[in-house]
């Protein structure tokens, strides 16, 4: 058999065995097609992703409002605040506006999951789109 062809270039051709072990090593570095199950897994992941990450926001901003909240309660209600020092007397006033602060945001924390969740769907929606296509098909 001749091992050129019209061109002048090499052909080189595998027995079977070379062939097999051609196709495992490439099988190793070509990437599959991801199955429904991955594709579900995915779906999961990702819509989960969003809620979680509105969960944790508005969970800071409740816990660190409603700390400021008892604080301020603390500062009017309690010798806490003999710590002011010098501005003992104005213990109440304080104490007020570090509550309405804190009231202020525990208040917040649920508008603020509302609107990290909108944003959150809305980065994610295309990608969500996708996958519910391929796998409705």
């Amino acid at each position: 058999m001749d091992n050129n062809n019209e061109h002048g270039s090499f052909v080189f051709s595998y027995s079977a065995r070379e062939q097999e072990e051609v196709k495992r090593i490439r099988k190793k570095y070509v990437s599959e097609a991801p199955s429904d199950e991955d594709r579900m897994a995915r779906l999961r992941r990702l819509d989960n992703s969003a809620t979680q990450k509105a969960q944790v926001v508005s969970l800071v901003l409740g816990v660190i409002g409603t700390l400021l909240l008892g604080l301020g309660m603390s500062l009017i209600m309690t010798d806490l605040a003999n710590l002011l020092g010098s501005l003992r007397g104005m213990s109440m006033p304080i104490g007020i506006a570090v509550g309405v602060v804190g009231g202020t945001l525990a208040a917040l924390a649920y508008p603020t999951y509302n609107r990290v969740l909108a944003r959150e769907r809305k980065r994610i929606a295309p990608e969500i789109i996708k996958l519910t296509d391929e796998l409705l098909k």
